[in-house]
Parts: C-alpha cells; structure tokens; sequence
C-alpha cells in the first residue's frame, strides 16, 4: 500500500540554521572596524583602494554574498534533515534459517600472527558476514571462560553492527585465562532450543582452537543429533605467535621453568574435527569471501519456507538527494564565477587596467 505524507526524517538539523544568527552578527561587527580603522585617517574613503591595493566591499555585495552562502547552508540543512514522501508498508518476514555465532575473545585471540590480530581479523569476518546475510536470523556470544549473550537471534542486523567496535578481549576477566567452549556450547544451546525444531539451527564458532577441554567432540555430536549444526572458521596460522599479556608485553608460561613467552597457535585439526562431529564445515579465517559464503550457503538450509508474520515496516522514499543537486549547482556556478573573476583581474593587471571601485 502506498500513501503520501512529506515530512523530515531528522528535523532536528534545521537548529543549525541558527548558525546563520552569529555570523550576520560577526558581518556587522567587522564592517564597522574596518570603517574605523587607522587606515582611514591616512587619505579619503575614495583614494584608499589606490593607497592599499585593495578596496572594501560595498554594503550590498557583502550581504549579497552573505545571502548566498545563507541559501547554500539552508539547503545542507534541508538535505540533512531527510526530506521524503511516498512509503510503501512491506510485511516483515521471518527466514526459516537461524545461525548463532560463537566468537572467542579469550587472551589467545590477541595474538598477531595474522593482521590486525586474531580478534580484529575475527571482527571482519563477522562484519562480512552480518553485510553478506540475506537468509539467515543471526545471534552472537562472545566468549573466554565465561560466556555473554550480545544478541539473541535475530533480524536486526544493525545493533549486530553496533556491537562490532566494543568486541574485545577486555570483556573477558583478566583474572580468568583460557576458553570455556563447553559453557558456551550450553548457552548456545538453550537459546537455539526454543526454535522450531524444523527450522535450520546452526553454530559458527569463531576462534583459534586454543580450547584444552575433554568431551568437546561428544558435546557437539549431541548438538547435531537435536538438528543443530556446528560450523567452525579458524583464525590464526599453524605458525603462531606469541600472547599479549594484560599489563603489557607477552604472556609467560607459570609452568615453564625457563620462563619463554606462551605462543599460540592455530589448532586446525582440532576445528576441522569439531566440524566434522557437528556435521558442519571447516573454513580458515582469509581476506576472501568465500569462508563466509560457504557458512551462509551451509546455514540457509531450512526445510521451512520463509514466514510472513503479521508486522509491517514502512520503507520511505528518501528524497535527501533534491537539495544537494541544488547545492551542487549553485556551488558549480558560484565557483566559476570566483575563477572569472580572478582571470579577469589577472588580464587587466597585465594590461595596466587596474579595476577602480
């Protein structure tokens, strides 16, 4: 259904209107020092150009210009403010595909074996993944020893994309070392358990394999056997790197009688059989986008079609973009004058025709 109704998205922007107040002010103010300045007391108001060079704006050409540029910035404001008018209500719907992320935030992450980090590395792989979704209801844990649920599963990928920035191994206490998947595996658990059983109900595990817990494998098989899919993407290199330690510098093995940094590294096998026992898939963690690809296309397996609910959403027809081809305009043309005029001046100083005011 479509109806019409104009009016601003943002109408708080045209506060900044009253930015135009202070500077006619300030045009005021000037202009009457210029007229008082010592200048003056050197020669009459008619000779002063041949004196300085240079010679004052006249009283209409300043607030003509002033007048301009007023215009120019109504018009920044107006397309700031988001002018739109004709919407169209489309009624929501809800895939049948659910996929909840498991991301590792442990010390271990911090590592920098790949660029920026493990975390940062693991930060872009969800945000591609959030960008890229179109099938598929995501939800996120983050974890370390202990796991936090940042988002439910869900159809709003905006606050997903809000939590990107606050991801950190600060969220973890720096008192617990290590990671907890089989916590996070139960967590997990629980909130995929009060989907429909046909839907298609998956687990992406973002991390290093640096997990040292028993009865890993056996944990994710019972997943699988409820329906629920594990999916695992490795960040790291086989290499490794060494582990950023909380008050600086590198993180030392207690245990280790000779004191060498802990260097981590990144435990293909162990995902790959995770995956394996999930019967999901294994992808390493790259600059392409093919590992987040092959999630999506392995998560939107839903023996459901998708669900049209009963909420319906306004989509506007954003018209921002009227005032700024205006803008651009008068911008274009304001400029070329400004050239013009500076080209003319050049040719009269060439030609000993000084402009007289």
């Amino acid at each position: 259904m479509t109806d019409q109704g104009f009016h601003f998205a943002q109408p708080l922007w045209f506060l900044g209107l009253l930015a135009v107040v202070p500077v006619a002010i300030w045009l005021l103010r000037s202009a009457a020092r210029a007229a008082r300045g010592p200048v003056h007391r050197y020669a009459d108001p008619h000779l002063l150009p041949h004196l300085t060079g240079t010679r004052d704006l006249r009283t209409s050409e300043r607030w003509g210009r002033f007048l301009r540029w007023s215009l120019l910035w109504a018009l920044l404001m107006t397309a700031m403010a988001g002018p739109r008018w004709d919407f169209t209500d489309v009624r929501l719907f809800h895939p049948g595909n659910n996929l909840l992320v498991l991301l590792d935030i442990s010390r271990s992450m911090l590592a920098e074996d790949v660029s920026p980090s493990r975390l940062g590395r693991a930060r872009q792989e969800l945000q591609d993944l959030i960008v890229k979704d179109r099938q598929v209801r995501l939800g996120l844990i983050v974890f370390a020893s202990v796991p936090h649920v940042l988002s439910p599963i869900t159809e709003d990928i905006g606050s997903l994309l809000n939590a990107l920035p606050a991801l950190s191994a600060d969220l973890a206490s720096p008192s617990l070392q290590g990671s907890s998947l089989t916590r996070a595996l139960a967590r997990a658990e629980t909130l995929l358990a009060g989907l429909p059983e046909e839907s298609a109900r998956a687990i992406l595990l973002i991390s290093d394999g640096d997990l040292d817990e028993p009865g890993l494998e056996d944990q994710v098989a019972r997943l699988a056997a409820r329906g629920i899919r594990l999916h695992t993407l490795g960040v790291g290199t086989p290499e490794g790197a060494s582990v950023p330690a909380p008050q600086g510098g590198t993180l030392i093995d207690p245990a280790d009688p000779s004191r060498r940094p802990v260097r981590s590294v990144l435990n293909e096998p162990l995902l790959e059989r995770l995956a394996e026992a999930g019967g999901g898939l294994y992808r390493r963690a790259d600059y392409r986008d093919s590992d987040t690809d092959s999630v999506l296309a392995a998560a939107a397996v839903s023996r459901l079609p998708p669900e049209a609910g009963d909420a319906r959403t306004r989509i506007w027809n954003e018209r921002y973009w009227l005032p700024l081809l205006l803008l651009a305009g008068l911008l274009l043309m304001q400029f070329r004058d400004m050239s013009g005029g500076r080209t003319r001046r050049g040719v009269g100083a060439r030609t000993g025709e000084g402009a007289r005011p």
